[in-house]
């Protein structure tokens, strides 16, 4: 059984030969762990460079599937450049023709730093009937939310129709990998596009002084996220990933998530269904999820990523086990960030613990709770595979 059909099984509740394995890295992950072969703003700028750091440390793992978390890059970004200054720790610091600059970091997301504090809408003043025709003046939004404003081309509305090199990172990977690795699409959800869009002070204040806004507002934006999951489902994802990252208690209340997450979510997941039936959407939320899991469950995603543990999250996986697994598939729980540290021993424990948990009656996949963390040593997730392989067999 290979990849593809080991996660498809896993995330339709079905069992495969062992529990599939399918862990999301970090940026930083990738600039470290090919320094020498791609250059940091080769992986973060261009489509070509990114594909090849997927499938190359796919192949190094052995991962089941293959998250791609970026779109395609404009092929001639280089045009807007006016100068690429290279740094002796293997980091870069980018000057471009708007006045801005990027640093990309050896180890980490690069950063732009635009050459004036960008535009944003104000939020009592924003009218959510005719406002959205002017977003185009509004450049620290960008369709995608890719940290890339001024490179992402601009239209008067929500951008619906996305360019074509928006998916060349996707048709390069399929391409290579072919029927054998389960590959995913990522799109953010309509509530990170409007913190993105006012500002997150500005957004949460928004909630609160003018809620009926807030969700009309919120319903416009789920038309975005609609058109990109749309957009590369047609291209042949196997799955799409609503990344959610800021719904969890530490951020918002079970009664606000309720609100201003969970039906806007719902709309995503329900009009994806609809167009592409059998195509699982499934949700990726930060931190603490204990207290909105089964508000979560109602949004009616396939599945959730990441159910970050103690202490960083609160969820243990044999409780969401019990709770949500007859409704969603989980990928995840594995502390993220003890594995920086943690011994040969300590990731075994780790992992076995995990699939004694996640594995009964299939619906799990082995991951860490969020992104591998950019120094965590390459012989951690090497080791996931064979674990899956001794502790995550079906009989």
């Amino acid at each position: 059984m290979n990849g593809k059909q080991r996660v498809a099984l896993a995330m339709r509740h079905q069992i495969p030969d062992r529990v599939p394995v399918m862990c999301q890295l970090s940026l930083g992950h990738y600039f470290l762990n090919l320094r020498g072969r791609l250059k940091p703003y080769d992986i973060w700028f261009t489509s070509e460079g990114f594909a090849e750091a997927l499938l190359t440390l796919r192949e190094r793992y052995r991962f089941d599937g293959i998250l791609i978390n970026l779109p395609g890059r404009d092929p001639d970004w280089r045009q807007n450049i006016t100068s690429l200054e290279e740094r002796p720790d293997g980091g870069a610091v980018i000057h471009w023709r708007d006045g801005g600059r990027t640093i990309v970091p050896p180890d980490d997301n690069a950063l732009y730093e635009p050459s004036a504090d960008p535009a944003r809408p104000d939020f009592m003043a924003f009218d959510p009937d005719h406002d959205f025709d002017r977003l185009d003046e509004y450049p620290a939004y960008t369709w995608g939310v890719y940290h890339t404003p001024f490179l992402v081309d601009k239209t008067p509305g929500l951008l619906l129709d996305p360019p074509e090199y928006f998916f060349r990172t996707l048709d390069l990977v399929r391409a290579a990998v072919g029927d054998t690795v389960s590959v995913h699409g990522e799109v953010f959800s309509p509530f990170t596009h409007f913190l993105e869009l006012f500002g997150y002070q500005e957004s949460m204040l928004g909630l609160v002084l003018d809620s009926g806004k807030a969700e009309a507002i919120l319903d416009r934006l789920a038309d975005a996220t609609i058109a990109w999951g749309a957009a590369q489902a047609r291209r042949g994802v196997d799955a799409v990933l609503i990344s959610s990252a800021f719904a969890g208690s530490g951020f918002i209340s079970p009664g606000m998530y309720a609100q201003f997450v969970m039906p806007y979510e719902r709309k995503v997941v329900d009009s994806l269904h609809a167009a592409y039936p059998g195509l699982p959407v499934y949700t990726h939320t930060c931190g603490r999820l204990g207290d909105r899991l089964e508000l979560l469950a109602d949004s009616h995603t396939d599945g959730v990523d990441t159910l970050d543990p103690p202490p960083l999250g609160d969820t243990e996986l044999a409780d969401a086990k019990a709770r949500i697994g007859s409704r969603l598939f989980i990928k995840g729980n594995m502390n993220a960030v003890a594995l920086l540290s943690d011994t040969e021993q300590d990731v075994m424990d780790r992992a076995r613990s995990a699939l004694t948990a996640g594995k009964p009656g299939g619906g799990y996949i082995l991951s860490t709770a969020c992104s591998v963390a950019p120094r965590v040593e390459p012989w951690k997730l090497e080791r996931l595979v064979d674990l899956a392989d001794e502790y995550g067999r079906y009989d």
